[in-house]
């Protein structure tokens, strides 16, 4: 509490003295939109990572075939229609006329083809379409077509993935690259092109409009679907891991909009009139503790089982969100609260919490032998620090050797996709978040993938989870669905993939001279000067 005090008072003195903030230049005569991101961007290959940074980056650079509307229904985006036959085996789409890539050269139906196959190695929406696949061919360069062994029905809500990692259309030669390796080249059909030249690690992002970028006609933009109008010539992002010089800078006007303040910073800027804030995404965000179950002590279900006892979303969530109790939800399972597939079943070790005595008594019958455990925690991004100090203090007090490993958020993305052993450059345990639409359902929810060298990080291996997924994307209807998913949540509470730590919503702040400011997803068309 002492910290947020404390950056609350930096915060409030730096709207006060704008000042004595460093400006950033502006190129005479372009019209500019100033960005703070929620961190630096690392990792510039879509397929490579589930960081929301390297998505936004995508939604910039990469077009969808279809896009989700705020209703969450898949929306043509790239393609003009879909023809389906022979009871669900054939699907054959159609390109709208006139889609390019940067370099010039038109999107065809191979590059989708060859976009789609590198992406499904890596998603689990994907992989689902893999295992029911017969092939894929282009008849010609406007259309392709999909062949089934049997019906697929998330075929458009794979198409329209926009969860990390999220599925963009790529020049073939590009997405031939291997799913393990990213791309050499930062080649798309987006709205924006990649300026290269102008990147600087670690404080700078830029990206220029696409002149031959061509919209859809009609509709209105809703989330990642509609027509994409670009109303600037570039977009920075200006890296500002520190939240009081991003106050400063957007209660100055040096920059527009600022992802992601922290809940305890949004009575300080919505002080100023020239600063208005909005709730970033209705759906909120999701905690996720996340193992790595290829090493001991987090190899044991038992140990991973006390942890999550342990671990009090009432406390990740008031560090992540503050005190307001309606900005945060406690008592979260296995997917987002609210939505179809969420149920309170099973969710007893989570809402009925042992004391921490017998936890620790717990903790040495389930297995643990003093190993030490090393805890990555990310500095620059609020939420994801404050939870992993609430972690790091739980881990403690259980009475386990824990070694915090402190870096940038880029830093931990790189690093949790080592397998090494934790003593040589690996790691046993971090903490992170997610959208709530990324967490709606199991065929969504990349942290629930539990088919061991194909899962999320950490590499869960529990078939019982993987064939209860599978029986649901093939569930004829709702309610199977969800009561597949409530025995998904039932062996995940004994499994323990991962460890739920709460929901809670957050603002987002920009300029109020800015207008049409889009929630649900951090893009950049549609948005203007007021």
């Amino acid at each position: 509490m002492l910290r947020r005090s404390f950056l609350a008072g930096s915060a409030a003195a730096a709207l006060a003295h704008p000042l004595a903030s460093p400006a950033l230049a502006q190129p005479a005569g372009a019209r500019v939109l100033k960005y703070v991101p929620q961190a630096d961007l690392t990792v510039t290959d879509p397929v490579m990572t589930t960081a929301y940074i390297t998505r936004t980056h995508g939604l910039m650079i990469w077009d969808q075939l279809y896009s989700l509307d705020s209703n969450l229904r898949p929306q043509p985006q790239m393609v003009e229609g879909h023809v389906v036959e022979e009871g669900g085996l054939r699907w054959t789409f159609r390109l709208r006329e006139g889609l390019v890539f940067h370099d010039g050269e038109p999107v065809r139906g191979r590059d989708c083809i060859a976009s789609i196959r590198r992406w499904a190695q890596r998603d689990p929406l994907g992989q689902g379409l893999l295992a029911r696949l017969a092939e894929m061919t282009a008849p010609d360069d406007r259309s392709f077509v999909i062949r089934l062994k049997r019906p697929y029905g998330a075929m458009l809500d794979a198409l329209s993935k926009v969860g990390p990692s999220a599925l963009f259309v790529m020049p073939e030669r590009l997405a031939m690259t291997e799913a393990t390796r990213p791309i050499p080249e930062i080649i798309g059909s987006g709205p924006f092109r990649w300026k290269a030249d102008e990147r600087v690690v670690g404080a700078r992002v830029v990206y220029e409009k696409f002149a031959g970028y061509r919209p859809r006609e009609g509709g209105t933009p809703s989330w990642g679907a509609g027509p994409k109008i670009v109303n600037f010539d570039r977009v920075e992002w200006h890296v500002m891991p520190d939240p009081g010089t991003a106050a400063s800078a957007i209660g100055n006007g040096e920059v527009d909009w600022w992802e992601n303040p922290p809940n305890d910073l949004l009575p300080v800027l919505e002080r100023n009139r020239n600063i208005a804030t909005m709730l970033a995404t209705p759906l909120g965000t999701l905690g996720t503790g996340i193992f790595n179950h290829l090493y001991a002590p987090f190899d044991k279900a038992a140990v991973r089982r006390v942890v999550m006892e342990a671990m009090s979303q009432e406390d990740c969530m008031i560090a992540a969100a503050g005190t307001d109790p309606a900005l945060r939800r406690t008592g979260v399972g296995i997917f987002t609260p609210g939505t179809p597939m969420a149920s309170t079943a099973d969710l007893g070790p989570i809402t009925q919490r042992r004391g921490m005595e017998v936890l620790k008594k717990a903790l040495v019958e389930a297995g643990y032998k003093g190993e030490k455990v090393v805890l990555m925690i990310p500095t620059d991004q609020a939420a994801l620090a404050a939870i992993g100090e609430v972690c790091l203090d739980t881990l403690r007090r259980l009475g386990m050797n824990v070694e915090p490993a402190v870096s940038d958020w880029g830093t931990l993305v790189q690093r949790r996709a080592s397998k090494a052993p934790p003593e040589q450059g690996g790691w046993n345990m971090f903490n992170t978040t997610w959208a709530g639409l990324d967490m709606i359902n199991p065929a969504v929810t990349q942290v629930l993938r539990c088919n061991g060298e194909k899962a999320f990080f950490g590499w869960p291996d529990i078939p019982a989870i993987e064939t209860l997924r599978d029986a649901w994307l093939d569930a004829p209807d709702v309610e199977t669905q969800q009561k597949l998913c409530a025995e998904i949540q039932k062996v995940a509470m004994q499994e323990v993939p991962f460890v739920p730590t709460g929901q809670y919503l957050y603002k987002t702040a920009y300029r109020r001279s800015l207008a049409h400011v889009p929630d649900g997803l951090f893009v950049f068309w549609g948005v203007k000067r007021a």
